[in-house]
C-alpha cells in the first residue's frame, strides 16, 4: 500500500488517480504531520510500504511572513514522518524544490549541487530534505514550477487574469522549467518502480522565463493578449527568488529510462485536459 499524504493537492490527486486501488490518500482532515502523534497513529493504522509526502507549505511570500510554521510544515513534519515511517519499515518519498539552490549557477543544477536557498521557504524546504534523512529508506524528488488540476498555479492564474486583462506584465529574468504534476507523477513512480534511493531531479524537459511560460499558455489557449516584461525587482515580492534554478534531470533518465515530455507538450496535453473536465 502505497500512502499520499496531501492527497487532495495539485501532486497528490494526480499520484491518486495513477495509484488507483493501490494508494490510500489523507490529508489535514485526517493527518496532521506537524503532530508527531497524529503522525504515528495515522501510519501505524495503515501500515504502508511507501508514505509519499505531497503535503508543504507552498506559498513562498507567505513563508517569508510565517517563517515558524513554514519550518513546522516543511522542516519538522517531514521528520515526523521519516521516523515513523521508518519504525514501520516504509520507504519515504520527499517532494522538494528548486528553490533550495541560489541560482546563481549558470547551468542546470545537479542533485549534488550545493544548497543555498534565499528564502525562509527554501531554507524551510531544505530542512525537510535533511529531515528525510531520519529514515534511511528515502527518496528526495526536487522539481520545480508545478502546476496541475485542482489546485493554485500559474497557468490557472493567468487564463484567470486573460478573462478580464489583454495586457498583462510578467517578469523575464527568472528561468526554470514549468512542471506539469502528471509528469511528476510518472517520475515519481518510475524511481519507485526501479527502487531509487537517495536525491534525483525530475522536472519536464527544456526551460523558459515566466513570461515565456506566459505567452506560450495563452498561444496554446488561443487568447488575445500582450506579455509584457519586467524584471523580479520591478515586481517586488517579498521572497527573493533563484534567477537560474533549472534542474539536470539526467540522472532520472539514467536510472529508469524515463524522460519527462518537453514543457510545451505537457502544458498542452493539460490544457487539453481541462477543457475535458
Amino acid at each position: 500500500m502505497i500512502l499520499v499524504v496531501g492527497s487532495k493537492g495539485m501532486l497528490g490527486q494526480e499520484l491518486m488517480a495513477l495509484y488507483g486501488d493501490r494508494a490510500r490518500g489523507v490529508d489535514i482532515d485526517e493527518i496532521d504531520i506537524t503532530d508527531l502523534t497524529s503522525v504515528q497513529r495515522v501510519l501505524t493504522t495503515i501500515k504502508p510500504s511507501v508514505v509519499i509526502n505531497a503535503a508543504a507549505y507552498t506559498d513562498v511570500d507567505g513563508c517569508q511572513d510565517n517563517a515558524e510554521l513554514a519550518l513546522q510544515v516543511n522542516g519538522e513534519g517531514v521528520a515526523h514522518l521519516a521516523m515513523i515511517s521508518k519504525e514501520i519499515g516504509a520507504k519515504l518519498v520527499q517532494v522538494s524544490t528548486d528553490y533550495i539552490f541560489d541560482g546563481k549557477k549558470g547551468t542546470p543544477y545537479l542533485e549534488d549541487d550545493l544548497a543555498s536557498p534565499l528564502s525562509v521557504y527554501g531554507e524551510s524546504k531544505l530542512a525537510g530534505e535533511m529531515n528525510a534523512w531520519f529514515n534511511p529508506n528515502h527518496l528526495i524528488v526536487r522539481t520545480q514550477w508545478l502546476y496541475g488540476h485542482g489546485g493554485k498555479n500559474f497557468v490557472e492564474t493567468m487564463l484567470r487574469l486573460a478573462k478580464d486583462k489583454k495586457e498583462i506584465s510578467v517578469v523575464d529574468d527568472q528561468i526554470g522549467s514549468p512542471t506539469w504534476t502528471g509528469d511528476l507523477a510518472l517520475a515519481i513512480k518510475a524511481l519507485l518502480d526501479k527502487g531509487c534511493e537517495g536525491v534525483y531531479h525530475a522536472a519536464n524537459a527544456g526551460f523558459v522565463s515566466w513570461n515565456g511560460f506566459a505567452k506560450e499558455i495563452f498561444r496554446l489557449a488561443d487568447l488575445d493578449v500582450t506579455v509584457l516584461a519586467m524584471t523580479t525587482e520591478e515586481l517586488g515580492r517579498p521572497a527573493p527568488r533563484p534567477l537560474y534554478s533549472t534542474l539536470d534531470c539526467g540522472k532520472l533518465s539514467r536510472d529508469t529510462g524515463f524522460t519527462p515530455q518537453p514543457w510545451q507538450e505537457a502544458l498542452r496535453r493539460y490544457l487539453e485536459l481541462r477543457e475535458e473536465k
